[in-house]
């Protein structure tokens, strides 16, 4: 059943896959050396399942998305207060890497942007930059559920080329925000050039969709409300001057880097991990853009439509008569419940030879959702089995679509379906 969504999401990766608008980053010189084409997409269930389609192994640096998790991670050291007095939570308007800070507090707009991530950096306890990027370093690699490493040719570059962050340090130390300007931005520009993959950057998220429990790993990285502040400040200033337009489309806290990847977090649901580095204006992936806004429209994925997926899915599960399994489902059925839904059926295939799917219960459900359940029965035949349900208000299928065999309007009108399809001709 999984491969009905991973073939859907292999569909969408090759829509956008002829996409060849944007530009590399030209402000750091390795990131002119990356290929242009790369192009991968992951996402992760809030259980640890992963859909990886494209180049979801390859390596990229993780730049700006490296902020919201060392914003997350003085938040833990540091506590809020201490935070708050050094960085706002404000959208800025601003482009990313804007010399500027809050005209009233002399402080950062937001941690989102280079001034708020530097000052986050200087946050983050250590002896020295080593000790400090070590604490960072670890901390990335416990959401990542693997030990991540440096790329020391973007690092050189980076410091090498970074005069504008220079610039930007020595005005927060001017303002009494940090210390040790040059010790700080030795970590900063260590930390941005960390090696990721999309899968990483999809684990990173689904840690922070599950409040800080990393789901391949179940060890908690971080709180709750850590979490919370963490997800509340990249809705509102992820995707830097383009925030707006991302929110209202999309409507999943992100977060954008100029090596090409986005992170996204839906919460109690999902993490998805992009990358693909043509950059447009703003400094976000063109076709990760593209890609992250089809997801959410298509698969309703937008944080305001999906508040009552905790009440959806499985209602109960129970064997019907020898061979033949029945799923009550209920409340809203949108993407992430029906895909736990099918992977459920998927993992208890061996048990039955009949799954029965009941929606009685259902109050909502969309058409991404609705694609996926209609397809059930297609793919359990084709592995030898077969799929029934009971659907009496045409919620997923409508009568008259070519799927009249398989719907009931009762659930005893499709164990005895099932019956005769086990134990009679075997036609159903």
């Amino acid at each position: 059943m999984a491969d009905l969504v991973q073939r859907y999401l292999d569909q969408l990766v090759a829509e956008f896959a002829p996409v060849t608008d944007g530009a590399l980053a030209h402000y750091i010189p390795e990131l002119t050396q990356v290929d242009p084409t790369a192009f991968g997409l992951t996402l992760s269930s809030a259980d640890g399942f992963l859909y990886e389609s494209g180049d979801s192994r390859t390596e990229f640096t993780i730049q700006s998305i490296s902020k919201p998790f060392t914003y997350a991670l003085a938040l833990d050291l540091a506590g809020q207060d201490t935070v708050d007095a050094r960085i706002g939570v404000e959208p800025s308007g601003d482009a990313f890497n804007e010399i500027s800070v809050d005209q009233r507090t002399k402080t950062p707009k937001n941690p989102m942007i280079n001034a708020g991530a530097i000052a986050a950096v200087s946050l983050i306890p250590g002896a020295g930059s080593d000790e400090r990027f070590a604490r960072i370093q670890d901390f990335y690699s416990a959401c990542a559920g693997r030990p991540l490493e440096i790329d020391e040719d973007v690092y050189r570059s980076e410091k090498a080329t970074g005069n504008r962050n220079r610039a930007i340090a020595y005005m927060l130390t001017s303002f009494g925000v940090l210390e040790n300007p040059d010790d700080v931005l030795d970590t900063y520009f260590r930390q941005c050039s960390l090696k990721v993959t999309s899968v990483d950057l999809a684990r990173m998220a689904a840690t922070l969709a599950r409040g800080g429990i990393n789901p391949q790993t179940g060890r908690r990285i971080t709180g709750s409300r850590v979490v919370r502040r963490t997800l509340s400040v990249m809705v509102t200033c992820g995707m830097y001057d383009g925030a707006g337009d991302w929110v209202s489309a999309v409507g999943m806290p992100a977060k954008s880097g100029v090596g090409g990847g986005i992170t996204a977090v839906l919460p109690g649901q999902l993490g998805i991990g992009v990358h693909s580095p043509l950059l447009d204006s703003r400094g976000n992936s063109v076709r990760g853009v593209l890609l992250c806004r089809a997801l959410s429209e298509r698969l309703g994925l937008h944080f305001l439509t999906v508040g009552r997926e905790s009440r959806a899915t499985i209602r109960a599960v129970y064997e019907a008569c020898e061979g033949v399994r029945v799923y009550e489902m209920h409340g809203d059925l949108m993407f992430a419940g029906v895909e736990r839904v099918l992977r459920s059926v998927d993992r208890d295939s061996a048990e039955f030879s009949v799954a029965i799917l009941d929606v009685t219960r259902v109050d909502t459900i969309n058409d991404p959702a609705r694609s996926l359940l209609a397809s059930m029965s297609t793919t359990l035949r084709a592995a030898g089995k077969n799929g029934f349900l009971v659907d009496p208000d045409a919620a997923v299928i409508v009568p008259g679509r070519g799927f009249d065999d398989v719907v009931f309007g009762t659930i005893d009108d499709a164990v005895a379906a099932a019956e005769s399809w086990l134990f009679g001709d075997g036609t159903g």
